[in-house]
């Protein structure tokens, strides 16, 4: 398996296209973007756990239901969330006008909205453009539909990777957009995912609800679930490998590839949070099982003084150890170790009595070992802690099982972007 170039077009049959529709006064970036396959596809899809659901959500659930679709729509700059029976009709016209288009049903488009929560989204500017964003679909189209979806993203987000499924050589192509209201259970805020793979709808719904377990899932930036969090996949078969349509070798190497792409865009929207300076990976190692792993791992990248402390700079260990204590998850803390590393950090001072290794351009440091605390170099923390990629290092001694969750430090920035967001 390897990363290719391409995105959502990568695999075979697909293309895209994305323009300025003009949904939100004052935007000069493309605001809506169109993803189609040449033939019908097995689809699958996850969404918010917010009780407040997106019209945009409450379409894609119902036109996905059947496990089929062909087509995805989607604007930046409005949410059409808490828009009532209005809102409603505009998703509604959204995946009438891009069927329309594309000659396929209406029930075989996603839609897909994201922005400010309350206004009605003007659909008119839309149904307006669809002509010409439909005649643009290309394969380098990817290009203008990466940018579409962004809304605080400080850059696209995408990527694509190439694979062997029963002797046939598969494509899985991605492309997401988040930033803030990022606390994902069962889907991001935005995010699609095309495949050239023959597989049925239900290995499909299982393959996508199995990664997102272990990647989506474990990002936090706020705390806050969108209303709007959605998560699809198409396969279109293109690819001519035998149908996935079991458990076996195949389903596996599928699910490595879905694993590889879902991976790569949960640190990417981690490591672009509102007003980010840095990306913390969590690593806990020794847990119970993989769900006690994951789960304190979240709650330390959920932490607000975690994530202030990293702003900070400051190794406070403490922080971390009450986020564990906090999550509802069983550990043992008098047998439990924490440390920090990073990419490049910086060289060890040279003293015998401190915690802190280099090798080969990363640096680490121990700060607390089975329940005890260390005399550490601060100086050589705080400068592993200023690197753009940090991760924090649990080993716990309750079993065998590891989990990973990714976050981001807490800025200044983020009250200021969020302080003025609708206005």
């Amino acid at each position: 398996m390897q990363f290719i170039d391409g995105g959502v077009t990568a695999p075979n049959g697909f293309t895209a296209n994305g323009m300025l529709c003009g949904i939100k006064a004052g935007r000069t970036k493309n605001d809506t973007a169109l993803i189609y396959s040449e033939c019908l596809c097995t689809a699958a899809g996850v969404f918010t756990q917010n009780r407040v659901k997106a019209e945009s959500v409450k379409l894609t659930k119902k036109n996905i239901a059947n496990g089929k679709a062909q087509a995805a729509i989607a604007n930046s700059g409005n949410a059409n969330a808490c828009t009532g029976a209005q809102g409603e009709q505009n998703a509604l016209r959204m995946a009438k006008a891009a069927s329309k288009q594309l000659g396929i049903s209406s029930e075989d488009v996603i839609v897909c909205s994201t922005g400010v929560i309350g206004q009605q989204l003007p659909v008119e500017k839309i149904e307006s453009n669809i002509e010409k964003l439909a005649k643009g679909l290309s394969k380098k189209g990817h290009e203008e539909a990466r940018v579409a979806i962004m809304t605080t993203d400080t850059h696209y987000k995408e990527c694509a990777v190439e694979t062997t499924i029963g002797g046939k050589t598969v494509r899985l192509g991605t492309m997401c957009k988040g930033s803030g209201m990022i606390h994902i259970n069962l889907g991001t805020m935005l995010g699609f995912i095309t495949t050239d793979c023959a597989i049925t709808s239900a290995m499909l719904e299982k393959a996508l609800r199995s990664s997102i377990l272990g990647t989506y899932n474990c990002v936090s930036v706020d705390g806050d679930t969108s209303t709007n969090d959605t998560l699809t996949i198409m396969a279109n078969g293109m690819a001519g490998n035998k149908e996935i349509s079991s458990e076996g070798k195949d389903y596996d190497d599928f699910l490595e590839a879905l694993n590889a792409v879902n991976t790569e865009m949960a640190k990417k929207i981690a490591g672009d949070g509102e007003g980010a300076d840095r990306l913390i990976e969590c690593n806990v190692t020794g847990a119970k099982d993989v769900q006690t792993a994951r789960a304190l791992a979240k709650s330390v990248i959920s932490s607000s003084l975690v994530k202030a402390a990293f702003f900070g700079k400051d190794a406070n260990w403490g922080r971390i150890l009450c986020a564990m204590g906090y999550s509802g998850e069983v550990f043992d803390p008098d047998k439990t170790s924490v440390g920090f590393s990073s990419v490049k950090g910086a060289k060890r001072h040279g003293a015998t009595d401190v915690i802190g290794v280099q090798e080969g351009g990363s640096s680490s440091i121990e700060v607390f070992k089975n329940g005890t605390p260390l005399n550490f170099d601060e100086d050589l923390a705080k400068k592993i802690l200023s690197e753009d990629e940090v991760v924090i290092n649990v080993a716990c001694q309750d079993g065998k099982a590891y989990g990973t969750a990714w976050g981001c430090d807490l800025t200044y920035d983020y009250v200021k972007i969020n302080g003025d967001y609708r206005t």
